[in-house]
Protein backbone atom coordinates (compact mmCIF):
# COMPACT_ATOMS: atom_id res chain seq x y z
CA UNK A 1 0.00 0.00 0.00
CA UNK A 2 2.80 2.30 0.52
CA UNK A 3 4.87 1.54 -2.38
CA UNK A 4 1.43 1.96 -4.76
CA UNK A 5 0.93 5.16 -2.75
CA UNK A 6 4.52 6.73 -3.20
CA UNK A 7 4.41 5.45 -7.38
CA UNK A 8 1.39 7.29 -7.86
CA UNK A 9 2.92 10.60 -5.58
CA UNK A 10 6.24 9.79 -8.28
CA UNK A 11 3.91 10.04 -11.02
CA UNK A 12 1.59 12.97 -10.50
CA UNK A 13 5.12 14.91 -9.66
CA UNK A 14 6.55 13.60 -13.22
CA UNK A 15 3.80 14.85 -14.56
CA UNK A 16 3.49 18.49 -13.10
CA UNK A 17 7.21 18.72 -14.07
CA UNK A 18 6.57 17.97 -17.94
CA UNK A 19 3.46 20.38 -17.65
CA UNK A 20 6.10 22.71 -16.40
CA UNK A 21 8.81 22.51 -19.39
CA UNK A 22 7.26 24.71 -21.77
CA UNK A 23 7.18 28.04 -19.42
CA UNK A 24 10.56 26.93 -17.51
CA UNK A 25 12.30 26.96 -20.71
CA UNK A 26 10.31 30.22 -21.79
CA UNK A 27 11.61 31.63 -18.64
CA UNK A 28 15.05 31.05 -19.09
CA UNK A 29 14.92 31.98 -22.38
CA UNK A 30 14.06 35.72 -21.09
CA UNK A 31 16.26 35.61 -18.25
CA UNK A 32 19.20 35.61 -21.26
CA UNK A 33 17.32 37.65 -23.06
CA UNK A 34 16.72 40.29 -20.76
CA UNK A 35 20.73 39.71 -19.19
CA UNK A 36 22.00 40.10 -22.60
CA UNK A 37 20.02 43.39 -23.35
CA UNK A 38 21.25 44.58 -19.79
CA UNK A 39 24.74 43.80 -20.78
CA UNK A 40 25.03 44.49 -24.30
CA UNK A 41 26.03 48.26 -23.69
CA UNK A 42 28.88 47.91 -21.53
CA UNK A 43 30.04 45.47 -24.17
CA UNK A 44 29.87 47.77 -26.79
CA UNK A 45 31.44 50.08 -24.58
CA UNK A 46 33.84 47.61 -23.96
CA UNK A 47 34.33 46.94 -27.47
CA UNK A 48 34.47 50.62 -28.59
CA UNK A 49 37.72 51.36 -25.95
CA UNK A 50 39.68 48.24 -26.91
CA UNK A 51 39.30 49.76 -30.88
CA UNK A 52 40.71 52.71 -29.52
CA UNK A 53 43.54 51.43 -27.95
CA UNK A 54 44.92 49.67 -30.45
CA UNK A 55 47.87 51.26 -32.43
CA UNK A 56 46.60 53.35 -35.25
CA UNK A 57 47.53 51.95 -38.60
CA UNK A 58 50.96 53.91 -40.46
CA UNK A 59 49.37 53.60 -44.02
CA UNK A 60 46.25 54.89 -42.36
CA UNK A 61 48.28 57.86 -40.63
CA UNK A 62 50.17 58.37 -44.18
CA UNK A 63 46.60 58.61 -45.88
CA UNK A 64 45.52 61.34 -43.13
CA UNK A 65 48.58 63.67 -43.82
CA UNK A 66 48.02 63.51 -47.48
CA UNK A 67 44.06 63.53 -47.79
CA UNK A 68 42.96 65.33 -44.07
CA UNK A 69 44.72 69.14 -44.31
CA UNK A 70 41.87 69.66 -41.08
CA UNK A 71 43.38 67.32 -39.40
CA UNK A 72 46.74 68.69 -38.49
CA UNK A 73 44.43 71.78 -37.31
CA UNK A 74 42.77 69.73 -34.81
CA UNK A 75 44.81 69.76 -31.39
CA UNK A 76 46.59 66.93 -30.13
CA UNK A 77 44.09 65.61 -28.01
CA UNK A 78 41.27 65.80 -30.67
CA UNK A 79 43.61 64.03 -33.19
CA UNK A 80 43.78 60.74 -30.90
CA UNK A 81 40.34 61.06 -30.45
CA UNK A 82 39.19 61.00 -34.32
CA UNK A 83 42.00 58.33 -34.78
CA UNK A 84 40.28 56.21 -32.31
CA UNK A 85 36.59 56.73 -33.88
CA UNK A 86 38.44 56.05 -37.56
CA UNK A 87 39.13 52.53 -36.28
CA UNK A 88 35.60 52.26 -34.77
CA UNK A 89 33.82 53.50 -37.70
CA UNK A 90 35.56 51.59 -39.93
CA UNK A 91 35.43 48.03 -38.02
CA UNK A 92 31.32 48.56 -37.90
CA UNK A 93 30.29 49.78 -41.00
CA UNK A 94 30.30 48.25 -44.74
CA UNK A 95 31.83 50.32 -47.83
CA UNK A 96 30.42 49.56 -51.32
CA UNK A 97 32.25 50.59 -54.23
CA UNK A 98 29.67 51.11 -57.68
CA UNK A 99 29.77 51.46 -60.86
CA UNK A 100 32.99 49.33 -60.65
CA UNK A 101 34.74 51.14 -58.55
CA UNK A 102 37.00 49.03 -56.24
CA UNK A 103 37.07 50.79 -52.51
CA UNK A 104 40.58 51.11 -51.39
CA UNK A 105 41.52 52.02 -47.93
CA UNK A 106 42.75 55.37 -48.67
CA UNK A 107 38.54 55.72 -49.92
CA UNK A 108 37.42 54.21 -46.05
CA UNK A 109 40.01 56.48 -44.02
CA UNK A 110 39.44 59.47 -45.93
CA UNK A 111 35.82 59.13 -45.71
CA UNK A 112 35.62 57.80 -42.18
CA UNK A 113 38.12 60.80 -40.67
CA UNK A 114 35.55 63.44 -41.56
CA UNK A 115 32.64 61.82 -40.86
CA UNK A 116 34.37 61.16 -37.43
CA UNK A 117 34.56 65.15 -37.27
CA UNK A 118 31.20 65.41 -36.50
CA UNK A 119 31.25 63.13 -33.62
CA UNK A 120 34.43 64.37 -31.63
CA UNK A 121 33.71 65.33 -27.99
CA UNK A 122 30.47 63.57 -27.66
CA UNK A 123 28.56 60.13 -26.61
CA UNK A 124 28.49 57.97 -29.51
CA UNK A 125 27.12 55.23 -30.93
CA UNK A 126 28.67 55.81 -33.98
CA UNK A 127 25.78 56.91 -36.59
CA UNK A 128 24.01 53.66 -35.37
CA UNK A 129 21.31 53.71 -37.89
CA UNK A 130 24.10 53.35 -40.70
CA UNK A 131 24.99 50.45 -42.45
CA UNK A 132 26.55 50.92 -45.77
CA UNK A 133 28.41 53.31 -47.90
CA UNK A 134 28.23 53.57 -50.84
CA UNK A 135 30.81 54.96 -53.28
CA UNK A 136 30.74 56.76 -56.85
CA UNK A 137 34.11 57.62 -58.94
CA UNK A 138 31.90 60.68 -59.86
CA UNK A 139 28.79 62.33 -59.64
CA UNK A 140 25.72 60.22 -59.81
CA UNK A 141 22.48 60.25 -61.28
CA UNK A 142 19.05 59.49 -60.00
CA UNK A 143 15.09 59.54 -60.71
CA UNK A 144 13.04 61.47 -58.73
CA UNK A 145 9.19 61.75 -58.96
CA UNK A 146 7.84 65.60 -57.72
CA UNK A 147 4.13 66.84 -57.14
CA UNK A 148 3.75 70.12 -57.26
CA UNK A 149 1.14 72.13 -55.19
CA UNK A 150 -1.30 71.53 -58.29
CA UNK A 151 -0.86 67.31 -58.06
CA UNK A 152 1.31 66.95 -61.22
CA UNK A 153 3.59 64.50 -61.04
CA UNK A 154 6.82 65.00 -62.92
CA UNK A 155 9.90 62.48 -63.19
CA UNK A 156 13.12 64.38 -63.27
CA UNK A 157 16.79 63.63 -63.13
CA UNK A 158 19.35 65.10 -60.54
CA UNK A 159 22.85 64.55 -60.40
CA UNK A 160 24.31 64.26 -56.82
CA UNK A 161 27.10 64.43 -55.19
CA UNK A 162 26.07 62.65 -52.09
CA UNK A 163 23.02 61.33 -50.43
CA UNK A 164 22.02 60.27 -46.59
CA UNK A 165 18.91 57.49 -46.36
CA UNK A 166 17.28 56.90 -43.69
CA UNK A 167 16.96 53.48 -44.26
CA UNK A 168 20.39 52.98 -43.62
CA UNK A 169 23.00 54.20 -46.28
CA UNK A 170 25.14 57.09 -47.00
CA UNK A 171 25.62 57.65 -51.11
CA UNK A 172 29.14 59.62 -52.03
CA UNK A 173 30.81 60.72 -54.89
CA UNK A 174 34.74 59.98 -54.80
CA UNK A 175 35.77 63.05 -56.52
CA UNK A 176 33.72 64.86 -54.39
CA UNK A 177 34.50 63.48 -51.17
CA UNK A 178 38.17 64.20 -52.29
CA UNK A 179 37.46 67.86 -53.00
CA UNK A 180 36.08 68.78 -49.84
CA UNK A 181 38.86 67.14 -47.54
CA UNK A 182 41.12 68.73 -49.84
CA UNK A 183 39.98 72.50 -49.50
CA UNK A 184 39.43 72.76 -45.77
CA UNK A 185 37.91 76.84 -46.11
CA UNK A 186 35.65 76.86 -49.04
CA UNK A 187 32.65 75.63 -46.61
CA UNK A 188 31.94 72.90 -48.66
CA UNK A 189 32.03 69.19 -47.96
CA UNK A 190 29.75 66.26 -48.75
CA UNK A 191 30.84 64.03 -46.28
CA UNK A 192 29.82 66.53 -43.10
CA UNK A 193 26.67 67.48 -45.09
CA UNK A 194 25.61 63.48 -45.41
CA UNK A 195 26.57 63.01 -42.13
CA UNK A 196 24.78 65.70 -40.43
CA UNK A 197 21.98 63.94 -42.32
CA UNK A 198 22.32 61.02 -40.67
CA UNK A 199 22.53 62.27 -37.08
CA UNK A 200 19.27 64.20 -37.74
CA UNK A 201 18.09 60.48 -39.36
CA UNK A 202 18.85 59.17 -35.67
CA UNK A 203 15.16 59.72 -34.19
CA UNK A 204 13.58 58.94 -37.63
CA UNK A 205 12.81 61.13 -40.35
CA UNK A 206 14.96 64.39 -40.53
CA UNK A 207 13.40 67.71 -39.93
CA UNK A 208 16.54 69.66 -39.06
CA UNK A 209 16.25 69.40 -35.29
CA UNK A 210 18.70 66.37 -34.61
CA UNK A 211 18.93 64.74 -30.97
CA UNK A 212 19.31 67.88 -28.62
CA UNK A 213 19.77 67.64 -24.54
CA UNK A 214 16.29 69.18 -23.47
CA UNK A 215 18.10 72.31 -22.41
CA UNK A 216 19.64 72.95 -25.26
CA UNK A 217 16.07 72.19 -27.78
CA UNK A 218 14.22 75.71 -27.16
CA UNK A 219 17.16 77.74 -27.78
CA UNK A 220 18.54 75.78 -31.33
CA UNK A 221 14.80 76.09 -32.81
CA UNK A 222 14.95 79.52 -31.96
CA UNK A 223 18.17 80.46 -33.65
CA UNK A 224 17.81 77.62 -36.33
CA UNK A 225 14.64 79.64 -37.22
CA UNK A 226 15.69 82.90 -37.16
CA UNK A 227 19.15 82.05 -39.35
CA UNK A 228 16.67 79.99 -41.72
CA UNK A 229 14.72 82.90 -42.27
CA UNK A 230 16.99 85.36 -42.93
CA UNK A 231 18.70 83.18 -45.23
CA UNK A 232 15.23 82.72 -47.39
CA UNK A 233 14.56 86.31 -46.90
CA UNK A 234 18.31 87.10 -48.65
CA UNK A 235 17.08 84.51 -51.56
CA UNK A 236 14.07 85.75 -52.64
CA UNK A 237 15.93 89.28 -53.49
CA UNK A 238 15.48 90.66 -56.72
CA UNK A 239 16.89 90.99 -59.27
CA UNK A 240 19.90 89.17 -58.24
CA UNK A 241 20.36 87.95 -54.20
CA UNK A 242 23.43 89.03 -52.43
CA UNK A 243 26.26 86.57 -52.05
CA UNK A 244 26.03 84.95 -48.39
CA UNK A 245 28.68 83.52 -46.17
CA UNK A 246 25.65 80.16 -46.02
CA UNK A 247 25.14 78.42 -49.31
CA UNK A 248 21.72 79.44 -51.17
CA UNK A 249 20.99 75.56 -50.91
CA UNK A 250 20.33 76.00 -47.04
CA UNK A 251 17.47 77.76 -48.09
CA UNK A 252 15.49 74.46 -49.34
CA UNK A 253 14.32 73.36 -46.52
CA UNK A 254 14.85 73.56 -42.53
CA UNK A 255 16.81 69.73 -42.94
CA UNK A 256 19.27 71.17 -45.84
CA UNK A 257 19.74 74.28 -43.75
CA UNK A 258 20.92 71.82 -40.51
CA UNK A 259 23.22 70.14 -43.15
CA UNK A 260 24.93 73.14 -44.75
CA UNK A 261 25.36 75.10 -42.01
CA UNK A 262 26.97 71.92 -40.29
CA UNK A 263 29.68 72.19 -43.80
CA UNK A 264 29.91 76.11 -42.66
CA UNK A 265 30.97 75.56 -39.05
CA UNK A 266 33.38 73.12 -39.57
CA UNK A 267 35.37 75.02 -42.71
CA UNK A 268 34.59 78.70 -42.40
CA UNK A 269 34.31 78.93 -38.13
CA UNK A 270 35.53 82.64 -38.06
CA UNK A 271 33.66 83.86 -40.62
CA UNK A 272 30.35 82.15 -38.94
CA UNK A 273 30.98 83.51 -35.82
CA UNK A 274 31.58 86.65 -36.83
CA UNK A 275 28.10 86.72 -39.42
CA UNK A 276 26.38 84.68 -37.39
CA UNK A 277 27.34 84.81 -33.42
CA UNK A 278 24.29 82.80 -31.89
CA UNK A 279 23.92 80.41 -34.68
CA UNK A 280 27.86 79.65 -34.63
CA UNK A 281 27.35 79.35 -30.84
CA UNK A 282 24.24 76.84 -30.91
CA UNK A 283 26.47 74.78 -33.41
CA UNK A 284 29.15 74.59 -31.04
CA UNK A 285 26.96 73.58 -27.77
CA UNK A 286 25.52 70.97 -30.42
CA UNK A 287 28.68 69.47 -31.80
CA UNK A 288 30.48 70.23 -28.09
CA UNK A 289 33.45 71.64 -30.28
CA UNK A 290 34.94 75.18 -30.60
CA UNK A 291 36.55 75.60 -33.87
CA UNK A 292 38.02 78.86 -32.94
CA UNK A 293 40.00 77.93 -30.47
CA UNK A 294 42.47 75.74 -32.23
Amino acid sequence: MCWRSTSAKLKTLHAVSATNLPFLALLGAAAVWIGWLIAKPYMTQWRYARLHRKPFPDAWRSILKERMPYFRMLPTDLQLQLKGHIQVFLSEKAFIGCRGLVVTDDMRVTIAAQACLLILNRKTDYFPGLRQILVYPGAFVVNRAQTDYAGVRTDTRQVLAGESWSEGQVILSWEDVLGGAADVSDGRNVVIHEFAHQLDQEKGAANGAPILAPHHATRWAQVMSAAYEQLQQSQSETPDPKPQLIDRYGATDPVEFFAVVSETFFEQARLLATDHPDLYRALSAFYCIDPLSW
